[in-house]
């Protein structure tokens, strides 16, 4: 990885190795729900079960974050996913996989999750020099893009149409690979005493704190919660949009998802220059926009290939708003507070997309499969007016400092 190091090639193959085995199962998990049932309720429950851990754990999973070496929590944990999608394998190639044994699965997955992309984010500024981090994210996401969304969706639709277990066996398998690559880094580890340990309670509290003082920071968190309350209202059930609306099949459905990793592969090519020429405030106003017109071009159309090119589009859009949130956020969280202050931050984060998750398949089921873009267009539009002025709190991302002093912990 050039001038950032061998310690983050390392944390970046890893990345990979994770964002290949989930992108398989992206596919293929609305794949297996769909076979099992055609509720929209019930498929959009299935990412529910996956996202609420984010909600009951995220913040006590944050203290143990920058509580204990990060490097062997995301080992041990990905051995833990490891063993629950195989167990899952197993159970669908025996074919006494239920819609409920699922949501157990997701929800475990989901848990673990909470550990180790909270200390995977709190390690990067451990192993990346301050002024690179803006790289270091975007080469993450970029990473991210064309694994999750980009190459693995199809490979994990065809692999499900061969035989249904085998998406999430080679999941299981990423999920090992991904442990021991880990532990290969050697910067970040803690040594000497470990940090005092004092009652969850008041460790978490610090956290959220600090979270509630920084107004930057507390303006992004309760943007992102309403960004993804309508965005996951829209795309739980986006597998039954496709077939429904826009006549895919299996192998359709994986090939439309990486419509949003190709444009979140131009948004990462095109981010440092962007932000050399304009205010991270201007981006993410037009983000807003770009967010809003989405729901509304993917309630309108019905060609697959128009909604398509809508997803790239919209794939841009995520990833630029992802590496300047990202990266403002590790500049100005302090080391021994960061994995608190992330896991606060996702709270709003996968809260808000669980809270969308929960609500799609209801008004879907009520109002028909187009109502919860139309909704989510809706409401982006009030968020986008809402955030507009605040946004200017943002500054560009070659300001090493923040906007107003970091409060204190």
């Amino acid at each position: 990885m050039g001038k950032m190091g061998a310690d983050f090639g390392r944390l970046w193959s890893a990345s990979a190795a994770t964002n290949i085995g989930d992108g398989v199962a992206l596919a293929a998990g609305p794949l297996l729900m769909a076979s099992l049932t055609g509720d929209p309720r019930l498929v959009a429950a299935a990412a529910f079960a996956q996202q609420l851990p984010w909600l009951l754990l995220s913040l006590v999973s944050g203290v143990f974050v920058d509580r204990l070496d990060r490097r062997k929590l995301i080992a041990v944990v990905n051995g833990f996913r490891a063993l629950v999608i195989g167990g899952l394998a197993v159970a669908i190639q025996a074919e006494v996989a239920t819609v409920w044994l699922i949501y157990l699965a997701f929800f475990l997955v989901g848990t673990a999750e909470t550990l180790a992309d909270n200390a995977s984010n709190a390690m990067i500024p451990a192993v990346v020099p301050e002024p690179l981090l803006p790289k270091a994210n975007a080469r993450l996401i970029a990473v991210h893009m064309v694994a999750n969304q980009f190459a693995a969706p199809p490979l994990g639709a065809a692999l499900f149409a061969l035989a249904a277990a085998v998406p999430f066996g080679v999941n299981a398998v990423m999920f090992v690979v991904a442990g021991l690559l880990v532990l290969g880094i050697k910067s970040g580890q803690r040594t000497g005493q470990p940090p005092e340990k004092r009652p969850i309670r008041a460790e978490l509290a610090e956290g959220v704190r600090w979270l509630a003082n920084h107004r930057v920071l507390r303006m992004l968190a309760v943007t992102i919660c309403l960004m993804n309350v309508t965005l996951m209202a829209a795309f739980a059930i986006l597998v039954l949009y496709a077939r429904e609306r826009l006549g895919l099949g299996e192998v359709g459905f994986g090939v439309l998802l990486t419509a949003t990793a190709v444009g979140g592969l131009i948004g990462t090519a095109i981010a440092a220059p962007l932000q050399a020429r304009f205010s991270n405030s201007s981006i993410l106003r037009v983000g807003l926009t770009i967010e809003t017109l989405t729901h509304v071009g993917l309630a309108l159309t019905q060609t697959a290939w128009v909604a398509a090119v809508i997803l790239v589009i919209f794939g841009v859009h995520g990833s630029l708003w992802g590496t300047i949130a990202i990266s403002w956020r590790q500049k100005v969280v302090p080391d021994q507070l960061r994995g608190r202050v992330h896991s606060a931050y996702m709270v709003f984060s996968v809260g808000g997309a669980a809270l969308g998750s929960l609500i799609s398949g209801p008004i879907a089921a009520s109002f028909g499969i187009t109502a919860p873009f139309w909704g989510s267009a809706a409401v982006m539009a009030v968020v986008t007016a809402a955030a507009w002025r605040s946004l200017k709190l943002v500054t560009r991302a070659r300001d090493a400092a923040p906007a107003e002093p970091a409060p204190q912990p």
